[in-house]
């Protein structure tokens, strides 16, 4: 990589909100320490197999249990499903369960499963007892722990079937909170949809929330409560170009291409 003339001059870095360094030379991409991630290997408990699995368990042989790909969909306590992961996996190992007569405990490893980051679990085994039944339940989280929580009430709300209501409404914004990107659009999914709402994960994913579809009827008003607390967290950002702009402006904008009147308190 030294003979690529954009990386000539070398590497500057940096978080989106501030730089964090300048390197002469770049060689190459050292991956991530291995366990970074979860185990690639996991353990499904209490599944009841139908026919074709059976099948592979009784043959057994490696050839039989490696299933291809397949959806290994987590459910919650509600037994809704509230992620997606589509991969290749192999039955490592299989026993009986103790959750009941004719289910088995099975071992599989994933071509492309890692399962979630260490930060991420604590979202996971929150989301198992069903979605929050009060806003901000996600503010006492670190920027991590809050896009893993905003992945799965994407997940959750793009599945969900909305009620288009009249244009015209009033939905409050409490940015008492918003102090980080995730943040910002956990709270406006709160303001439009309620806890654990979905409006939006990036200004691509709010303009087309604001097309229609996700429980709002553009034109419509947004009081924004407490928003010096988002711009000052989100006034300066760094673009992947290093060049700087405001966030916050930058969400006012696609509000505003979609006639909604922000009232900033």
């Amino acid at each position: 990589m030294p003979d690529d003339p954009y990386l000539g001059a070398g590497v500057r870095l940096h978080d989106e909100g501030q730089w964090l360094g300048r390197c002469g030379d770049f060689t190459e991409i050292v991956p991530a320490a291995d366990g970074a991630r979860g185990s690639g290997r996991l353990r499904l408990l209490g599944v009841a197999p139908e026919k074709e699995l059976r099948d592979a368990l009784a043959r057994g042989t490696r050839r039989a249990l490696r299933l291809g790909r397949v959806w290994l969909g987590p459910l919650d306590l509600r037994g809704e499903s509230f992620a997606e992961h589509y991969t290749s996996i192999e039955v490592a190992g299989w026993r009986p369960s103790a959750f009941g007569d004719g289910l088995v405990d099975i071992d599989v490893v994933g071509e492309s499963w890692e399962g979630p980051f260490p930060y991420e679990r604590t979202a996971w085994e929150r989301r198992r007892g069903g979605m929050p039944e009060r806003v901000n339940s996600w503010s006492s989280y670190g920027t991590p722990e809050r896009e893993a929580w905003l992945h799965l009430v994407r997940s959750h709300g793009c599945r969900k079937w909305h009620t288009a209501p009249p244009p015209g409404r009033r939905y409050h914004l409490d940015g008492r909170f918003v102090t980080d990107k995730p943040g910002l659009y956990l709270a406006l999914g709160e303001a439009v949809n309620g806890p654990g709402g979905y409006f939006g994960g990036c200004l691509d994913a709010l303009d087309d929330c604001l097309g229609g579809g996700f429980g709002v009827t553009a034109p419509f008003t947004l009081v924004w409560e407490h928003s010096d607390v988002a711009r000052r967290a989100l006034g300066r950002r760094l673009s992947p170009q290093g060049e700087e702009y405001s966030f916050f402006e930058a969400v006012l904008e696609v509000l505003g291409e979609f006639q909604v009147d922000v009232e900033l308190r």
